[in-house]
């Protein structure tokens, strides 16, 4: 890769980007998660995405806060009775093996061929905790998703969906359509999302849009009424939990930035303040319009 190169080629890179991080907390001697694969998926390509972006390397809380709040959420879920975990978008999670799963848990990774490819080869040896399936397909292939969640949901009981960085690459119009064609699923009662405010947004726009090639889609989801966008579409948010402030109770966060874990944090309040949280979404049954 050269200088001159954009360091983000293909939307599969941001998995490598992002397990650069789990590795390197799994290194610390405190490390709040361990994984130990994520070095392997990450690779040197990894490495090489992380080297250009200085600004999330300054901030890598953010990565593993996150990682650590869904971590939390599933274990919760899964003691409420949960039988099938679907990570759309998938990347490189390595969940089904550094989790404590029950083995009669049904999870099933979706995402691109390629990127599944690559990660059933560096995993070939590893054995899942669970059940594990992979479903090769493109997200946007609108109605090979609702053929799918439709099969999913014919099989399940009580289905949690995960989105891990997904929705702030797509348009309004994108994760709306993409929040019913999940109501209309009958076993899909959870959907654990991240979500950042339009100020944050902006920040990372600047901060990263020089390393995203023309192939790779922007960063573009912030709504301003924050999780209350999904409400229309019949997904209630009951448990919103800050990154900043949980990231400073895991002592995460430098002096400074603790600072700031001292103002109100309210995503539709101050759309224009840096925010960003873990959203757990539980379905309604008659989805308002």
């Amino acid at each position: 890769m050269s200088y001159q190169e954009p360091a983000i080629q293909h939307i599969s890179d941001t998995a490598r980007w992002a397990a650069v991080y789990r590795a390197r907390e799994t290194e610390r001697p405190d490390a709040l998660f361990r994984d130990p694969w994520a070095q392997r998926l990450a690779g040197e390509r990894g490495e090489q995405i992380a080297a250009a972006f200085p600004f999330h390397n300054k901030h890598s809380w953010s990565w593993v806060t996150r990682t650590y709040l869904f971590d939390r959420f599933i274990t919760e879920q899964l003691a409420q009775g949960v039988d099938t975990v679907v990570n759309l978008a998938a990347g490189l999670d390595a969940r089904p093996y550094r989790m404590a799963l029950p083995a009669s848990l049904s999870w099933i990774e979706v995402d691109l061929p390629e990127i599944l490819d690559y990660k059933e080869e560096m995993l070939a040896a590893e054995k899942p905790a669970c059940a594990l399936e992979r479903v090769r397909l493109d997200l946007s292939d609108v109605s090979g998703r609702r053929a799918l969640f439709d099969r999913l949901s014919g099989r399940a009981t009580k289905a949690l969906i995960i989105t891990e960085g997904l929705v702030i690459y797509l348009t309004a119009e994108a994760a709306g359509a993409l929040a019913e064609d999940l109501a209309r699923a009958r076993a899909f009662e959870r959907w654990l999302l991240d979500i950042a405010s339009p100020g944050l947004l902006r920040m990372l726009q600047r901060k990263t849009h020089a390393q995203f090639g023309q192939a790779v889609a922007s960063l573009k989801f912030a709504p301003k009424d924050g999780p209350q966008f999904f409400a229309r579409y019949g997904w209630d948010p009951v448990d919103v939990r800050s990154m900043l402030k949980t990231a400073a109770g895991l002592k995460r966060l430098s002096w400074v930035m603790r600072v700031l874990t001292l103002l109100p944090e309210d995503p539709v309040k101050s759309p224009s303040r840096p925010w960003s949280g873990v959203c757990l979404l539980a379905k309604r049954e008659s989805p308002r319009r």
